[in-house]
């Protein structure tokens, strides 16, 4: 049986991944475990608290503001607002996975929950400054991660996922066609799974079409 890590498991996404995971499935979240992933501390009590090998580790943590919402202009910038997305979105992830190593079996498969709006090459619109800034970052520990883990854990995948727009509360007031967390979860879920070791620190969507960076 397939033993699967969910980081990030009371948000939506990370709700309906634990439910989709069919294995064994250790779920960790803040109002759950008390994970702080602001908190290095608190990541490595945590963290260092789980066991592994897993062959699943999913990374589904992140805010997409944390006040005033995403910036529309550059003159709405905020210098703590900004530092408090990056301390989640980036430097929570990066503490996240300095534990995939260790908790990571050989071959193992590493999804973490990107967003399209950080690709630079995708980004027609502007705006978003800290939230884009923020996943755009992430994207290059993610790829890192998988150029170590590559030669660590043979065979392994590690991959940076757009969700879609998801009806959660991370969405709430956003018009759009979303998609529910069972469907992002099942399409994410099939990705990952189906992903080859040749493309390990690739971007993907929901829908398994790659991004560019």
């Amino acid at each position: 049986m397939k033993r699967i890590l969910v980081i990030g498991a009371s948000g939506g996404i990370g709700a309906a991944l634990c439910a989709v995971a069919g294995g064994e499935v250790v779920g960790l979240s803040r109002s759950g475990d008390g994970l702080d992933v602001t908190d290095p501390a608190s990541v490595e009590r945590v963290l260092g608290s789980v066991s592994g090998p897993f062959d699943v580790i999913w990374i589904a943590v992140g805010i997409l503001s944390a006040g005033q919402g995403p910036e529309k202009s550059l003159s709405q910038i905020d210098a703590q607002e900004m530092a408090d997305v990056m301390a989640v979105n980036t430097i929570g992830v990066a503490l996240l996975m300095r534990h995939v190593p260790r908790l990571l079996a050989s071959g193992g498969r590493v999804g973490v929950l990107s967003a399209r709006v950080g690709s630079i090459g995708d980004n027609g619109l502007g705006g978003w400054h800290a939230y884009r800034a923020s996943k755009a970052a992430v994207n290059q520990i993610i790829r890192g991660a998988s150029i170590e883990l590559k030669r660590t854990h043979k065979g392994s995948v590690v991959l940076a996922l757009h969700p879609g727009t998801v009806e959660t509360e991370f969405t709430a007031g956003y018009k759009a066609n979303k998609l529910t967390p069972a469907e992002a979860a099942a399409k994410l879920t099939a990705v990952l799974e189906g992903a080859t070791p040749d493309q390990t620190g690739m971007f993907f969507d929901y829908a398994g079409k790659a991004i560019p960076w």
